[in-house]
């Protein structure tokens, strides 16, 4: 019913934008206009809930436009803001005009001061940096001012340059010190020599930074413009271009090349904001969400500075072929600063999707199904998906002796609402999973009509700041039905909105630009059963457990432009009626949370990290900055006890899985450090604490019991 309704409106809108643009004669070098006339017709038209644009909209474009070119304020100057505000509240007028004197003026001077800037970059290298002088640098660049002279813009350049080489001038001094240990006669060089090598190694990183720039095209920046637009609706409608789009279904399809992350623009350069399972990053464990990418540099080559670099242009950098080495300079979530090589390759479907695992303790037996996305085929539904793994996984595990159930939704982005849907049926009798409701207030109930249940027993959902989308779906619909306890962070990501793709080139019937690139644009919110929307706030754990990025604001709240948070009516469901004590389980749950010094010390290593981020100035005095960074590494191995701990748990894979082994070495392999790892997590022993109390608590159970006795 939703792909009709999806299609049908696009149907619609098609037909209607094609009349309104075929007969609009444009000159050859109008394709900017093009583009821009096209898409803000679709975003008026199909968004969920189209924005006006005013002056209000214009100083939001202009402002984001600036920041996204410039978020570090050192290239712009003021007088080119003064320049640029003759624009301020026109941009919503060229917008409907499809004049583009804006972004001109914008890229033309942005183009210029580059220019400048290398020149200044040149300058300042050329002289040593004074690492005796007590001098901070502030990295509040919301707060910081654009420059006023040419002389004020060197200076924060030197203050910049200085902090990026005294990392390098730090490493190459320890060097030098252990050569001279190893070896007696080794002559070490002087202090100068160090602090010119170090200045020259940033250099060399500068100037491979700018070369990369040179080649980027006036049509890069315009669809970064474009973007700015888009973004001003909400953060999950975007613009790709052509050769965006079709990475963009790479990754749909579940199998591309690269390091296995994603990414989020952020002013000192690229966060992780997702691990993907299987994909090279996850393999080598040496980096986490959260951390931050600063250099790029292909395998031999100097690595590329990409603070202040488009998201974009940094990607580019960082995806390449299997087998190819990328060395990316990390700013870890603590604050150090390391330094990882990771060999490129195909990130495998066959890790997207659903597997199990036996927990034992002592004459007990639990399972875990681990769900790190609810895919689908989408050309053929019946071929495999998340639900129907899910399934065969409890079937297995059933067979096997299952007690009680985790379902670890953790880190899973969501994906098929259907197989949201099919898969909460596996739990309840049957009744309404989620509401969804278009632009025009129609609202669809979406239900479960299979009165066959897979698992009656037990039943626990882990979540975290990652959980979203599908994830919510799933996890609200077992919330609201108590059919679940949701353990996890305070919220889930909250993305509570439906997407659809329009590709640009179905827009236009005659088109002498080629491909134009495709929209994806937000049509649709969806709501809990109670009601209430999982946009913005997400889905609340029934039992929160601290995590370390407890103090840090992720997921849609961390989003610019996000959609507000409502509520409709609520469904007609009945709550499930298999427990008995549920609330007292919850109870019980936050009372061993709150004794267990695990969990004290994620606390504790929370407020670190959240005391870290909020640092903004640093010493640029080299003895000042030394200590700093032994200060932080001191407490950052202090941390590493987290990963020391052993719940004394034991993890088994299932009978099927292991005659796989015999013949697959490498399955083994993913499997044993998977069992390793949930050995070491807290949050699945306390997951089976609660397993163990709904079992004494499950009406089914308690009868059976009676009967037997």
């Amino acid at each position: 019913m939703k792909k009709n309704l999806i299609l049908g409106f696009l149907a619609v809108l098609i037909a209607v934008a094609s009349c309104s643009f075929t007969n609009k004669s444009f000159e050859n070098d109008d394709k900017d206009k093009l583009l821009l006339d096209i898409i803000t017709y679709i975003l008026e038209k199909g968004h969920y809930a189209p924005k006006d644009i005013n002056d209000e909209f214009s100083v939001s474009v202009f402002e984001d436009f600036i920041d996204v070119l410039d978020p570090t304020k050192r290239y712009f100057m003021a007088e080119d803001l003064q320049d640029f505000e003759q624009y301020k509240y026109q941009i919503d007028d060229q917008i409907r005009n499809t004049d583009i004197s804006f972004f001109n003026l914008v890229h033309e001077r942005y183009t210029m001061r580059m220019d400048e800037v290398r020149g200044i970059i040149k300058d300042v290298l050329d002289d040593p940096f004074d690492y005796s002088i007590e001098e901070t640098i502030n990295s509040d660049y919301d707060k910081r001012p654009f420059t006023n002279s040419r002389a004020e813009l060197k200076e924060r350049w030197r203050k910049q340059l200085k902090l990026w080489t005294i990392n390098t001038f730090d490493t190459k001094l320890r060097d030098e010190i252990e050569k001279k240990k190893d070896d007696s006669n080794y002559r070490a060089k002087d202090i100068n020599e160090i602090e010119k090598e170090a200045r020259e190694t940033t250099r060399k990183t500068l100037d491979e930074f700018f070369a990369f720039v040179d080649n980027l095209e006036r049509k890069d920046r315009f669809v970064q413009f474009i973007n700015t637009i888009v973004d001003k609706f909400d953060p999950h409608t975007a613009y790709f271009a052509p050769d965006d789009k079709e990475y963009f279904d790479r990754q749909i399809s579940g199998r591309f090349e690269g390091i296995g992350a994603r990414l989020s623009p952020e002013p000192e350069g690229a966060k992780i904001v997702e691990i993907i399972s299987g994909g090279p990053v996850w393999r080598g464990q040496l980096l986490e969400v959260g951390d931050e990418i600063i250099k790029v540099g292909q395998d031999g080559e100097t690595p590329v500075n990409i603070v202040g670099m488009p998201l974009d242009d940094a990607i580019k950098l960082i995806k390449g072929p299997k087998g190819t080495v990328v060395n990316l300079t990390v700013r870890k979530v603590d604050g150090t600063i390391d330094e990882v090589s990771i060999i490129r390759d195909v990130v495998e479907i066959e890790e997207s999707y659903a597997k199990s695992a036996n927990v034992i303790r002592k004459d007990e037996k639990f399972g875990l199904i681990h769900l790190p996305g609810f895919y689908a085929d989408f050309k053929d539904y019946t071929d495999r998906n998340a639900a129907s793994d899910v399934a065969k996984e409890i079937e297995r595990l059933k067979e096997e002796g299952m007690e009680g159930l985790i379902l670890d939704l953790r880190d899973n982005g969501g994906g098929s609402l259907r197989t949201a849907i099919d898969m909460a049926g596996l739990f309840i009798k049957d009744g309404p999973i989620v509401q969804v409701r278009a632009s025009d207030n129609d609202k669809m109930v979406y239900e479960d009509k299979d009165e066959r249940v897979q698992w009656d027993g037990p039943l626990v959902i882990l979540v975290n700041e990652f959980s979203a989308s599908a994830s919510e779906i799933l996890a609200a619909a077992m919330q609201d039905y108590k059919r679940a306890v949701v353990i996890g962070s305070n919220q889930t990501f909250g993305k509570g909105t439906v997407q659809t793709m329009y590709p640009l080139e179905n827009v236009v019937h005659v088109n002498e630009y080629g491909d134009l690139g495709a929209i994806k644009v937000t049509i649709q919110k969806f709501y809990r059963i109670n009601g209430e929307s999982n946009q913005l706030e997400g889905v609340k754990s029934d039992v929160v457990i601290p995590d370390r990025y407890r103090y840090i604001v992720l997921g849609e709240k961390g989003q610019a432009n996000a959609l507000d948070w409502d509520k409709i009516e609520p469904a007609k469901y009945k709550v499930w009626d298999g427990y008995i004590d549920y609330e007292s389980t919850i109870a019980s749950s936050n009372k061993r949370i709150a004794s267990n010094s695990q969990m004290k010390l994620i606390e504790e290593n929370a407020k670190w990290l959240k005391e870290q981020q909020d640092e903004m100035s640093v010493s640029l005095n080299y003895d000042m900055y030394k200590a700093r960074n032994k200060a932080s590494k001191e407490k950052s191995d202090y941390f590493k006890r987290l990963s020391e701990y052993d719940s004394k748990l034991t993890f088994e894979s299932l009978k099927y899985e292991k005659e796989l082994f015999t013949q697959d070495s490498v399955l083994r392999e993913k499997r044993d450090r998977w069992h390793i790892n949930l050995a070491k997590d807290v949050y699945v022993e306390e997951a089976i604490n609660v397993l163990r109390d709904l079992k004494m608590n499950n009406i089914k159970n308690n009868k059976l019991a009676h009967v037997k006795g």
